[in-house]
């Protein structure tokens, strides 16, 4: 694998429509398993730093479980809620059957 990823899951870990959270260097990333293709956020949610891993994953979107706020998995693009800010993503690949984010 090319330098900067890190090994997080195996690909069977996850079925579609499921998501977990995993850790990188102390920084909790929620990790989704959309149609067979990953993604990944930081796991926490600006608004009240709620886990985004506890809330809801419908399609390409994530809903926080606190006040309902939604992203765009793919992006991290704040699509509705209480707050103004996106949330980082992180670089997601499939190699085999491991799954690796970009540092």
């Amino acid at each position: 694998m090319e330098e900067g990823f890190v090994a997080v899951a195996k690909v069977g870990e996850l079925a579609p429509g499921e998501m977990k959270f995993v850790a990188i260097e102390r920084e909790r990333i929620v990790l989704a398993n959309v149609d067979g293709s990953f993604y990944a956020l930081r796991d926490v949610c600006g608004h009240r730093n709620a886990p985004l891993s506890r809330g809801r994953l419908d399609g390409h979107v994530i809903e926080c479980p606190l006040h309902f706020a939604q992203f765009d998995v793919r992006t991290g693009k704040l699509i509705d809620g209480p707050i103004s800010a996106d949330v980082p993503s992180y670089e997601a690949r499939v190699e085999g059957d491991t799954v690796y984010l970009r540092r």
